[in-house]
């Protein structure tokens, strides 16, 4: 049985992760967490926190489920402690994308995010598809990295993952810079502020007087259709009237140099923002 650390074992992350290692036949785990709060809720869940020296000396695997913001902070604690042959586990890229991980040769880096599950969600139950962010009934698929370490340190991260984010469609192996390109770039930096604007277009048009309730009906409605014909999930097209409507408006709302934010340099600038409080 391996020996895993938790840190950050109250947080939202956290305790996602409690739910899931707690009682495992396979993880012998011990749980960190300095916050009185989330400490509370640790022990709301039967769970006794271990001082974080203590916890990581001996253990085979460390999860660092903390903000990023904070990962170098965290790390820089208790990396130096860990034995030779450890492997440290973060639940996004950006730290290790801007290269906040403490240097040590004789331990192992791995990154691993989840998909969610997708907006095209096929589960036949109502608690299935109301887990909008997954790991507790509804199926999603995962990403991984490997920072550094060996094939077997992939394995291993790999496995934890899988039953942190469980349950699962697929696994999929990518480099931490194509990890990034998916997340801030692709799903926070385009997809966050799509849907923010679509939110504020949708408010806007309430305060001129088209009642709520219908407004959001025919939204929702209406994106439902759209993502999925755009997405090929339906074997149909936009009506001739809806492309008019998309060609002249991409102009007037995006920008033509848009795709700028796949840029190696404007990626970075964000994955040091998020890490690092800095775009440096």
């Amino acid at each position: 049985m391996q020996k895993v650390t938790l840190l950050g074992a109250g947080g939202k992350m956290g305790l996602r992760a409690v739910d899931r290692l707690k009682g495992s036949e396979f993880y012998e785990t011990k749980y960190v967490e300095i916050s009185p709060g989330g400490v509370k809720e640790l022990e709301n869940r039967g769970i006794i926190v271990t001082p974080g020296d203590e916890a990581v000396r001996d253990a085979d695997i460390v999860i660092a489920a903390v903000p990023d913001i904070l990962i170098e902070k965290v790390l820089t604690q208790y990396v130096a402690l860990l034995k030779p042959g450890a492997l440290v586990i973060t639940l996004d890229p950006a730290a290790a994308r801007a290269g906040v991980f403490p240097v040590r040769e004789d331990i192992s880096y791995f990154v691993t995010h989840p998909c969610h599950p997708s907006i095209f969600s096929k589960e036949p139950d109502l608690e299935a598809r109301l887990d909008y962010f997954g790991a507790v009934k509804a199926k999603q698929s995962i990403v991984c990295a490997l920072v550094q370490g060996t094939e077997d340190d992939y394995s291993k991260g790999e496995a934890l993952s899988k039953i942190l984010y469980s349950p699962i469609i697929n696994s999929y192996r990518m480099t931490v810079e194509q990890m990034t390109l998916l997340e801030p770039a692709l799903t926070e930096t385009l997809g966050g502020t799509c849907a923010t604007i679509i939110k504020e277009g949708l408010d806007h048009i309430i305060g001129l007087g088209v009642p709520e309730d219908a407004a959001r009906d025919f939204l929702m409605g209406h994106l439902n259709t759209a993502f999925a014909i755009t997405f090929g999930e339906l074997d149909t097209q936009f009506s001739d009237g809806c492309l008019k409507a998309i060609e002249r408006a991409r102009k007037h709302i995006i920008r033509q140099d848009w795709k700028m934010i796949f840029d190696d340099a404007e990626v970075m600038k964000e994955v040091n923002f998020i890490a690092k409080g800095t775009e440096q």
